[in-house]
């Protein structure tokens, strides 16, 4: 019963906890912040760069012990007379020495290896902070027409009501009455849809943010179109901003290095082996130390060494065609988006100065004299309907424009 009490206490809380009101930019932060993906690409770069420590290792020791050159019969191992003994115990020490120039190689390696993944994970959030865009952008949109339905609803209801008492009085026909009263009744329905997008909105947007999907959210609907006019789409531009560019430029230092360390893996390297013997029956203690030496230059053993080295110039060569494909595609997608943004700016500017205020002013005109009796109701529902659809047409480009935006701002990068 106590956690049925609880269950409920809690959601009523939930229910009238205030909404917390945020900005793009701070949604954006939040996301940088708190969302899931900046934590396992830093846990990802920190496992990279803890194994850095061990790019210096040296070959373990070998360390050997038994029996060197003994004969079978263990009768001989003993002094006979003034015979010694035969055999010995062994004990040997064995290390060998790498090349600095190979460590060197290969700790540079290893600490390039985390580069790639920092550009993954600004590419990552790059595409988590547009998406949030998009949904923003989505979410203000619907606000302003959650606004148009509400004035359309006040617009209506003077039409019904006003058509209901002349229709009393007998100075009015029917027809365009019920035409309002199914225009009232769409509103209503299209009212419950925006909630229900605003919903899903709400829900993608804490999703985005590390937060509870169902903590109450509210946003502060501003936005800005930007201009792009003066960018200069090219590969100086793409190469500063662009992450998966940058990860490819890694990617091309990456084999290089890993070039330069098969280099150095055919290099010769040295080491030491130390024996100690202690003799049976009476033979002296006697040593053996021998310097060793690896050849890995030698043609039979140098083969995959040399065939790893051209296949990462291969591989080189085919990442810098990569890049200047996706440098191609990129600036081809971004003048395109440029100017289809440019179009829909100066449509809306031509929305805005001219075909809204004279559709606003025609349905003044027609109410007025709606109201005087020189216009009648289906004039005047033809030109609310007109205004509304124009004004959802509005939208519709301002949507346009602001996803067109959103996929430059993708392209560059730009938060």
């Amino acid at each position: 019963m106590k956690k049925v009490i609880i269950v409920i206490i809690t959601i009523f809380t939930i229910g009238n906890v205030a909404a917390q009101k945020m900005s793009l930019p701070e949604i954006l932060d939040s996301i940088s912040a708190r969302n899931p993906v900046v934590k396992m690409y830093d846990a990802e770069i920190k496992s990279m760069d803890a194994a850095v420590k061990g790019a210096r290792s040296w070959m373990p020791p070998q360390v050997e012990a038994g029996i060197f050159m003994a004969p079978y019969n263990v009768n001989l191992w003993q002094k006979n007379g003034d015979m010694n003994g035969m055999g010995s115990a062994m004990f040997s020490v064995q290390q060998m020495f790498p090349n600095q120039k190979k460590l060197d190689a290969n700790e540079n390696l290893m600490k390039a290896m985390s580069s790639v993944e920092k550009e993954k994970l600004y590419a990552s959030l790059n595409e988590n902070y547009q998406n949030a865009k998009a949904l923003y952008f989505d979410w203000l949109i619907i606000d302003k027409k959650q606004k148009i339905v509400k004035e359309n609803e006040q617009m209506l209801s003077f039409m019904i009501k006003n058509a209901e008492i002349r229709y009393k009085n007998g100075l009015d026909k029917m027809s365009a009455y019920y035409k309002a009263k199914a225009a009232l009744g769409t509103s209503k329905d299209m009212q419950l849809m925006y909630d229900n997008d605003i919903r899903e909105k709400r829900i993608r947007l804490n999703a985005l943010m590390g937060r509870n999907a169902m903590e109450p959210l509210e946003i502060e609907p501003n936005y800005t179109l930007n201009d792009y006019s003066l960018e200069n789409f090219d590969e100086a531009l793409f190469k500063e901003k662009r992450s998966d560019l940058r990860a490819v430029d890694r990617q091309i230092e990456i084999a290089k290095l890993q070039q330069d360390l098969e280099r150095q893996n055919l290099k010769p390297e040295f080491g030491v082996k130390y024996d100690n013997m202690y003799g049976f029956g009476g033979q002296p203690f006697q040593f053996s130390l021998m310097l060793m030496a690896k050849l890995p230059f030698v043609s039979w053993s140098s083969k995959m060494n040399k065939a790893n080295i051209e296949s990462l110039e291969f591989k080189k060569e085919a990442l810098v065609s990569q890049k200047k494909m996706m440098v191609n595609e990129y600036s081809g997608m971004a003048y395109g988006m440029r100017n289809e943004l440019e179009l829909s700016k100066n449509r809306l500017k031509l929305y805005e100065d001219t075909i809204i205020p004279a559709l606003k002013n025609n349905y003044k005109a027609m109410q007025l004299g709606y109201e005087q009796n020189t216009e009648e109701l289906f004039m005047l529902y033809d030109a609310w309907e007109k205004l509304n659809m124009t004004q959802l047409e509005y939208l519709e480009i301002l949507t346009k424009a602001l996803k067109t935006q959103t996929e430059i701002d993708r392209l560059i990068e730009r938060r």
